[in-house]
This record gives structure tokens, sequence and C-alpha cells, in this order.
């Protein structure tokens, strides 16, 4: 596998985690206000609460949900059941090995079709948040990056051999 789409993976990975601290953050703040409204409350005040907060971690999680499984591809981390096919031949583990990475690809590639098209449409329809006002379909794009890299991923497997890690 290249150098490059390594990194490039890896970055994509990172940028996924740096939404999930967002999330949490965001999430702390939330909390956090809400704690500080039932103090308040005691003595007649109140503390209002993130506004649109719902919304922001709606479309952030759909952005990166997806980013994490580019690199958990390249790393081998997917859920692998060798119950049988670790008793075959070499030659079986290897065309069964093939068979699942171009499955996982054309899976993949056809689920970032139908993101893309859902992307468009929610485009079209001019959808945007309830409260923050944010158009929707921007939120679309990371996840069918991130499709799109697990394809690859998988495709640039299948004529190597497999080194963990």
């Amino acid at each position: 596998m290249g150098e490059k789409l390594e990194r490039v993976v890896s970055g994509w990975a990172l940028i996924g985690g740096m939404l999930l601290i967002a999330i949490v953050l965001v999430t702390t703040l939330n909390v956090a206000a809400f704690s500080l409204d039932r103090l308040a409350r005691l003595v007649g005040a109140s503390v209002a609460g993130l506004p649109g907060y719902e919304e922001f971690v709606r479309l952030a999680v759909s952005a990166a949900a997806l980013m994490f499984f580019p690199y958990c591809q390249l790393r081998y981390g997917h859920v692998n059941v060798d119950l049988f096919a670790k008793h075959f031949p070499a030659r079986v583990q290897r065309a069964l090995d093939v068979m699942w990475l171009l499955s996982i690809a054309t899976l993949a590639m056809g689920l970032a079709w139908y993101m893309l098209e859902g992307m468009w449409e929610t485009k079209g329809d001019n959808t945007v948040s309830p409260v923050l006002g944010w158009p929707e379909w921007p939120f679309y794009a990371p996840g069918i990056v991130s499709l799109v890299l697990w394809a690859i991923v998988a495709v640039c497997q299948v004529p190597g051999d497999r080194t963990d890690g």
C-alpha cells in the first residue's frame, strides 16, 4: 500500500477524531449549562443550554462516523471470522480474502453512490437544520469521501500479501 494513501487515510481518521473531540466538548458545555441552570433556578434565575446542540451533534456525528472505516480497513481491523477458513489451503484462503476485499470495495462504492444521490437531493430540497439554519448537504461529503477511501484501501489490499500493522 502506498505511503501517500496511508498518510491520507491516517489524516482522515485524525480529522474524524477531532470532530469527536468537538462533539464531546460541546456536549460537556451543554451538560454544564444544564447543571448551572438547575443551580440558578434555586435563586430564581436560569441558564440557557446551547442553542442547536442536538443539531450540531447529529450533523457532526454523521460526518465523523464513517471517517474511521478507511483506517480500520488499512489496519485489517474489521471483524474477521476464520472459524473454518483457517483450515483451508493457503490458495483458498487467499481467494476468500480477494473475494471479501472486492465485496467490501463494491459495497463501499455502492453506499458512496447512494450518499451522493442523497446529498444532491438534500441540496436540491434546500434542507437546513431547524435551529441553526445550517444547510445539511455538506455534511454528506465526509461520509462520501470516507466510503471512497475505504473502497480504495480494500482494492489496494487485493494484490499484496496481508501484513498486519
